[in-house]
C-alpha cells in the first residue's frame, strides 16, 4: 500500500494570494496582500502560520504579474484607476503520475474597458518574468475583468 503522501487525487494542496495596489495612497502605491493555504501535508509552519511552497510561489507571482500589467499599461499609456490580482497554485497530480503545480491568475482592473482588460493581462503573461520562467512547463490560466 502506498503512503498516503503519494494517493493519486486531483488536488492536494492549494495556495492563493490576493494583491491590490491602492493607486490612491499618500505615498504612492499601497501594496496589501492576503494570503490563504489548505494544505493536508503539513507543511513548515513558522510561529502558527503555514508557509508552503505554493503560497510563497503565488505570493511572488502574484506581486511580479502586478508590476508587468502596471508596465504593459503605461506603454499603452493607459491609466489604471485600481489593479488586483489573485494567483492560486494548486499542486495536484498529472497525466503521468507525478505531482505538479498549476496556476490561475485572476486580474481586477479599474478605469478600462474589458477589451482593454483582457489585452493588458495578455501582455503582463507575455512579458512577467514568472510566467516566463513557467510557460510551457506547467498549466497557466489567465483571466482579466475590467472594474
Amino acid at each position: 500500500m502506498r503512503p498516503d503522501c503519494c494517493t493519486p487525487v486531483v488536488t492536494r494542496q492549494t495556495g492563493d494570494v490576493h494583491s491590490v495596489i491602492n493607486h490612491q495612497a499618500a505615498y504612492g502605491r499601497e501594496i496589501r496582500s492576503a494570503a490563504n493555504i489548505s494544505s493536508p501535508l503539513e507543511p513548515v509552519t513558522n510561529g502558527g502560520t503555514v508557509m508552503a511552497a505554493g503560497e510563497l510561489f503565488a505570493a511572488g507571482w502574484a506581486a511580479c504579474f502586478l508590476g508587468a500589467v502596471r508596465r504593459a499599461a503605461a506603454e499603452r499609456k493607459v491609466r489604471l484607476a485600481s489593479t488586483a490580482v489573485s494567483a492560486e497554485i494548486t499542486l495536484h497530480h498529472g497525466d503521468d503520475g507525478e505531482f505538479g503545480p498549476a496556476a490561475a491568475l485572476s486580474l481586477e482592473l479599474g478605469g478600462v474597458d474589458q477589451e482593454t482588460a483582457a489585452e493588458l493581462g495578455a501582455e503582463a503573461h507575455r512579458i512577467c518574468p514568472y510566467s516566463k520562467a513557467t510557460r510551457g512547463n506547467i498549466p497557466v490560466t489567465v483571466s482579466a475583468v475590467a472594474g
